[in-house]
């Protein structure tokens, strides 16, 4: 699976009483689909994973599958605790079409977690798993880091396709970029003009056609027989490396400068054009356009996300057409002190 570009993680929006409320996913996930990102990323740090239980993970990645668009890559959160747990829910992503998942590293029993134990942990998971793992590393809230060398080890599985580094180290990037390159190539399908081709997509390409009671029985006098529809997409193939991606949105530039692929972001969920406009420049090697794209971005990242986190993010989405409302308890929604300045930072990007 290619993952290129700009990855909006979502939020997973709750009702004032902290139920799960779909229609407004639905609604969020459908914005997300009409503008330029590459995918979404379900349940990540920023849609409040840890909070929801099984049943009702499973309904979220559901919910959020229906209403995106075929051609947007979808990423599953599915990490848990166990091998077993996390593969269950890989199990349910692939049955609803998501294209990857994103597993971020056990953390729980930390001071207990071997390098030995991440490796058999991943690769275990990435033998069985019916879709392409992509490493998860935030270590600040696993309190765990995956080294660049653990990294490396684990780019050698043909179904470990890529990382989310979250540490915000441009550095880090570099190393992981580095570390990686000389692995060999994957070889994955990409449209005619070089975007990922997605399991919806496929499904649609090949879905059949309703059956059609014949002229002659119906007493007309029999026609020519029409030749099949042909599939509604074009594939062609690119090689591509191990692929590492961002999760930072204050060096977006810099990253793709040092090798990665794209970025998945917390500020992508209220932000999301904004941040395409990064890379855009980027890909069209305007680097004072990039620049001031990226520029324009370093105060709501330190405020928005940084100061605020979860709470921040979802006001900011109220702020800018897509529903954030109240995260889950025990973490509470922003002040009015805050929310005042939170529209400040904002004031310029907001569409």
């Amino acid at each position: 699976m290619l993952l290129e570009g700009i990855f909006p993680a979502m939020t997973t929006p709750f009702y004032p009483d902290g139920r799960c409320y779909f229609r407004k996913l639905e609604h969020n996930v459908d914005r997300y689909s009409r503008t330029p990102v590459a995918g979404m990323v379900v349940l990540g740090s920023t849609g409040e994973a840890p909070m929801l239980s099984d049943e009702e993970t499973r309904e979220v990645l559901k919910t959020a599958a229906g209403a995106a668009a075929p051609e947007k890559v979808l990423l599953a959160g599915v990490g848990r605790e166990s091998l077993n747990e996390t593969l269950r829910l890989a199990e349910f992503a692939a049955d609803q079409l998501y294209d990857a998942v994103l597993v971020r590293t056990p953390h729980f029993y930390g001071v207990q977690m071997s390098a030995n134990g991440i490796l058999t942990y991943y690769r275990a998971l990435a033998d069985r798993s019916p879709l392409p793992v992509v490493l998860y590393n935030i270590p600040k809230f696993t309190h765990y880091d995956l080294t660049v060398e653990l990294v490396a080890e684990l780019a050698r599985h043909p179904n470990i396709i890529g990382i989310k580094d979250s540490t915000g180290s441009v550095e880090r990037i570099t190393e992981l970029v580095k570390a990686t390159r000389s692995l060999p190539k994957r070889t994955v399908d990409v449209t005619t003009v070089f975007t990922a081709v997605t399991e919806r997509m496929r499904k649609a390409a090949t879905a059949e056609t309703p059956n059609l009671v014949p002229a002659t029985v119906l007493g007309a006098p029999p026609t020519a027989v029409a030749d099949p529809p042909q599939p509604r997409i074009k594939t062609r193939t690119k090689d591509v490396s191990f692929q590492v991606l961002t999760g930072a949105a204050n060096i977006v530039l810099k990253s793709l400068d040092e090798g990665a692929t794209g970025a998945i972001l917390a500020l992508g969920a209220c932000l999301p054009q904004a941040i395409q406009e990064v890379y855009w420049a980027w890909k069209d090697n305007d680097r004072n356009l990039a620049d001031e794209k990226q520029n324009r971005l370093l105060e709501p990242t330190a405020t928005v996300a940084g100061k605020y986190g979860i709470a921040g993010i979802k006001y900011a989405c109220d702020l800018n057409g897509y529903y954030g409302g109240r995260p889950r308890v025990p973490l509470l929604p922003v002040d009015g002190e805050a929310q005042a300045e939170i529209a400040e930072v904002l004031k310029d990007l907001r569409l």
